[in-house]
């Protein structure tokens, strides 16, 4: 995970750069919950342009909020999953602790996707540029165009590079550095979500929650394949074939064909033959599939946040995770009946 200046220097200019930049370095030091992790990452974006170290240091520490105000936008996290597991809980939050303001979501369209049915959910368009360098990514953070005198809550948003380009004034900026936050403990990401808005927002009982605008029917049986790309946490095609007979021996099976084409040569091979309806579709709509189903199974990504937060009972598979700590703050957290079994 170690990184040179020239490794930095290559990431600023070049896509490619940037992307084994990312892979190799970022994404590990985020994915350790561990605060010597989250030292190390700010000092490497510490001579960045556009980012802000000392800012950082002194945002990362909670502050209560006392001021109001006619615009609230909280910044997506762009990956789907994290939006229902922390985004959504701070949009609970913040509906309740300012019902009179408008409240946003800066993120891509299928994110807002995922809260299109809640008429207090308004959408400030922003695509983030996972491709593009360094640079690439830090500008398009800075050209955020925000609601004048908006506060700005960031649960640990990629948009900012995890709190470090300043994207408003300090005052009016609320970060919650969600690989830190309740490190002595074993929770998942939604409860400890849930004690910061109660620290920050005074708002007790914050919860994950989906409002997809329109979904399609469900089954006795929803299923995603998915992995968020990441082939570490995938079972394997033997694993898949047996699960999906299995499913589709004892009743109605919905399955997401998902986004990239790798996922959907893998749900073609554990379906042949069976009857089974494929979705190939907006993630939102599945998630309302999700919502309307008996039961949930999959993989560690979005569908198992999805279902736990609509209380819909779940099975996964946990495996690939990078330490126990990213297991236990990923695994899903709701009201159902949640079922993880870890593999390593």
């Amino acid at each position: 995970m170690s990184s040179s200046s020239a490794d930095i220097s290559r990431a600023l200019e070049d896509p490619a750069a940037a992307s084994h930049f990312f892979r190799d370095v970022v994404e590990p030091l985020s994915d350790v919950f561990d605060r010597r992790a989250v030292d190390e990452y700010a000092s490497i974006f510490r001579n960045v342009p556009g980012c802000d170290y000392w800012r950082f240091q002194r945002v990362r520490q909670p502050r209560v909020c006392i001021a109001d105000a006619a615009d609230v936008v909280v910044l997506s996290r762009v990956t789907l999953g994290a939006d229902v597991a922390v985004s959504s809980v701070v949009l609970d939050c913040v509906k309740r602790r300012f019902p009179m303001a408008r409240i946003w979501l800066a993120g891509p369209q299928k994110n807002f996707e995922l809260f299109a049915a809640d008429e207090r959910i308004l959408h400030l368009p922003f695509d983030y540029p996972r491709q593009g360098s360094l640079l690439d990514r830090i500008g398009a953070a800075q050209r955020l165009s925000l609601p004048e005198g908006a506060l700005v809550v960031d649960p640990d948003s990629r948009i900012t590079q995890l709190g470090l380009v300043p994207v408003c004034l300090e005052r009016d900026y609320y970060f919650f550095e969600s690989r830190t936050y309740g490190e002595d403990t074993a929770e998942a990401l939604p409860a400890l979500t849930a004690q910061w808005c109660r620290q920050v927002f005074g708002i007790e009982g914050a919860k994950a929650y989906v409002a997809p605008q329109s979904g399609i029917p469900g089954a006795d049986a929803a299923v995603s394949l998915g992995t968020g790309g990441n082939p570490r946490k995938a079972m394997g095609a033997e694993f898949e074939r047996a699960l999906m007979q299995r499913l589709a021996s004892g009743g109605s099976v919905i399955v997401d064909r998902g986004a990239a084409a790798e996922e959907a040569d893998r749900v073609d091979c554990a379906s042949a033959g069976l009857v089974v309806r494929q979705w190939e579709g907006s993630f939102a709509a599945f998630a309302g599939a999700i919502q309307s189903s008996n039961h949930y199974y999959g993989y560690d990504s979005a569908g198992q946040h999805v279902a736990a937060a609509a209380g819909v009972p779940l099975t996964v598979w946990f495996t690939g995770a990078i330490n126990d700590r990213f297991r236990q703050r990923w695994r899903p957290h709701g009201p159902g009946e949640i079922t993880v079994i870890d593999s390593i």
